[in-house]
């Protein structure tokens, strides 16, 4: 609901530019800011909750958290060092790193309290935005309809529904606790309150670096609402907002400097992406944004960078932009909201609008998170103006009030309705061919969600539709040569594992994955070499020193297998399966002490293993600890009752056997 322009009484109202002469008319009392900030949070949750329910999905989420186990481990001071040290997905964004790594402290791997936390942060930033809006204008009710936009539109699900887009709603956070540390620093100037903005902005920045723009719009917002813009020159006007806010412009000039650092990779890969071509996305992009932004439907995960974008339509989208940008700057002075959150809107985008192109996507309804309160200021502020200047002003509010209320409703529904399609991989990717075509990578992660699923046939029909679209597509081909291997159709899967290194020759899991193909093939030498190359790419590739020690002890080589598998479990504990052949190469060559301690390894990591006891024991026995082996013989028997082995050990050293078997 929206109210007229001018304060209720007995609230503060920041300075701001001339406004429409109809706007200065009484207003109802509102209700307390509780209240606001109670009914946006119910609003929030009765379209969220069900995200509660909803599963890790295949896109991101890996690299984030179910397959990082730096985030696995929890909070750990090794992990601390490491989001300070490391970029995922050609991000820096530590901060990031460490919530994630605080969620896997709390819930472990499991999904629902990643998605708690998530929303929590949605649900921070929704009721902060309404505060801070508040006591900007003095406008509650305006307020309190932004922030509830911001809540609950479509274009937001994924950036709350999506764990490995945390970094938006932290960042969002940030953003808002920034703007609310500013509004203080303005009516109230200290260097305290200055310094908790560089603090919140800094903190911002290190959970997504798309906070860039940040003081710029706090320039925005200098205009209107908080009106500082004095008196003079057109310098002597912005000079003193510009020099203030330099400590501001450093930090986000730091962090752009960092993130072109991090992703220059990622920006090399695409040099083939004419400049032109990008430039007419952007455009597209724009609009795409703002059609979105008003008809919220066939919203994806996903959308493909289009190969080309016609001039014209380029063009079109070119003029429609600075038709827009003109006619709110035009009205600056008699609707200063419009120009401000055009303003916002447009420049908030900058950074992810595609000029400097990272990944695959052309567009993505995540960018809108932030971008869209502009736009969301300037539709609520205009409407109520436009109200305010109607003869009939109850039937007017009334109207308005109706028409918020059944807009909110639609959003609401659209909302809940877009959330159920993240509740799972083959549901979200289901979601995106439907919705979308020639969507390539939504086809590639709906056959990995059908083959986790055990659909193995109905996976390679969806990776064959993938290479369809875009035959140079890594995933797409390894996905569809393992597919090819796992049938047994070692052949068949060779060339596409090999098309796949070809495109991406420094990928050492590639290397890796066709030497176990080959290795299938016979082809134990060739094997060899790959894994070789894997090593010389990643020399700490665990599952590489695996795989070569393992042809090597079959090429009869035991000693620099032996060295493979210790170096193997050096970088990578976990590697369980790996205990037992190198205790046994150990004891093979006389060290016993060595085999026991890798033996005894296998017990604490296996101790519901059998064989892992009976290894354990027959190494204590070789080395004259008569009495432990016994004791292990008899877990193992324990164990597994028919393990004739160690029966027939614990027999000759003097023990009594219990349980079936010969006596």
């Amino acid at each position: 609901m929206m109210e007229p322009l001018s304060s209720p009484p007995g609230e503060i109202s920041a300075p701001a530019p001339r406004v429409p002469p109809a706007a200065a008319v009484a207003a109802r009392p509102s209700p307390r800011p509780l209240f606001f900030g109670l009914a946006l949070c119910l609003l929030t949750l009765a379209v969220y909750l069900p995200v509660l329910q909803h599963d890790f999905v295949n896109f991101d989420d890996g690299l984030y958290v179910t397959s990082n186990k730096h985030v696995q481990e929890g909070l750990t001071w090794r992990g601390f060092v490491w989001a300070w040290q490391t970029n995922v997905a050609s991000n820096w964004h530590p901060l990031t790193m460490l919530s994630h790594m605080l969620d896997c402290e709390l819930y472990g791997l499991k999904p629902k309290g990643h998605h708690l936390t998530s929303l929590l942060l949605h649900l921070a930033s929704v009721w902060i935005l309404f505060a801070v809006l508040r006591r900007m204008t003095g406008a509650p009710w305006r307020s309190a309809t932004v922030a509830a936009l911001f809540a609950i539109h479509p274009l937001h699900v994924e950036s709350v529904a999506w764990i490995a887009e945390r970094k938006d709603v932290l960042s969002g956070l940030f953003f808002v606790l920034s703007l609310g540390a500013w509004l203080g620093t303005t009516r109230r100037p200290s260097w305290g309150r200055y310094a908790l903005v560089l603090l919140t902005f800094g903190l911002g920045l290190l959970a997504k670096s798309m906070l860039v723009t940040f003081p710029c719009v706090l320039l925005l917002l200098d205009v209107w609402p908080l009106g500082r813009l004095g008196a003079g020159s057109l310098w002597q006007k912005w000079r003193p907002l510009l020099v203030e806010k330099i400590p501001l412009f450093v930090l986000a000039a730091g962090m752009s400097a960092i993130t072109l650092y991090t992703q220059q990779q990622s920006l090399a890969r695409l040099d083939a992406v004419p400049l032109g071509r990008r430039f007419g996305n952007a455009l597209t992009s724009y609009v795409f944004y703002v059609a979105k932004t008003f008809w919220p439907t066939k919203l994806a995960v996903f959308y493909p960078l289009p190969t080309g974008v016609p001039v014209a339509k380029a063009a079109a989208a070119g003029a429609l932009l600075v038709a827009i940008t003109v006619a709110a700057l035009l009205r600056r002075r008699s609707s200063p909201w419009l120009a401000v959150g055009w303003l916002w809107f447009l420049g908030m985008l900058v950074p992810v609008i595609g000029i400097l192109q990272v990944g695959r996507q052309g567009m993505a309804d995540r960018y809108t998170y932030l971008p869209s309160i502009g736009l969301f200021l300037a539709l609520v502020w205009e409407v109520a103006a436009l109200a305010a200047r109607v003869p009939r002003r109850a039937a007017a509010r009334a109207a308005t009030s109706a028409a918020t209320v059944a807009l909110l409703a639609a959003l609401a529904l659209a909302c809940r309705a877009q959330v159920s399609t993240w509740k799972d991989s083959k549901s979200l990717f289901g979601h995106a061919i439907a919705v979308t075509q020639g969507n390539y990578l939504a086809h590639l992660n709906y056959g990995v969600a059908l083959a986790h699923d055990g659909r193995e046939d109905e996976a390679v029909a969806e990776y064959i539709k993938a290479l369809t679209i875009q035959p140079n597509m890594v995933e797409a081909q390894a996905a569809y040569g393992t597919a090819l291997h796992q049938q047994g159709r070692y052949a068949q899967a060779l060339p596409h594992l090999r098309r796949a290194l070809r495109l991406r020759p420094d990928d050492a899991q590639l290397h890796r994955t066709l030497a176990i193909d080959l290795e299938d093939l016979g082809r134990r030498d060739d094997a060899i070499d790959e894994l070789e190359a894997a090593l010389e790419i990643s020399p700490r590739f665990a599952d590489a020193h695996y795989g070569l020690g393992s042809l090597l002890e079959k090429e009869g080589e035991t000693d620099d297998a032996l060295e493979h598998y210790r170096k193997a479990l050096e970088i990578n504990p976990d590697l369980t399966e790996l205990y037992r052949p190198t205790g046994t190469l150990l004891a093979a060559r006389g060290d016993l002490a060595g085999a026991a301690h890798y033996f005894a390894e296998a017990v604490r990591r296996q101790p519901d293993s059998a064989i892992a006891r009976y290894n354990l024991a027959v190494t204590l026995e070789r080395m004259g600890k008569i009495e432990e082996a016994r004791g292990y013989y008899v877990q193992a028997l324990q164990i597994d009752p028919h393990l004739a082995g160690a029966r027939q050990r614990l027999m000759l050293t003097g023990g009594v056997p219990a349980g079936p078997g010969p006596p």
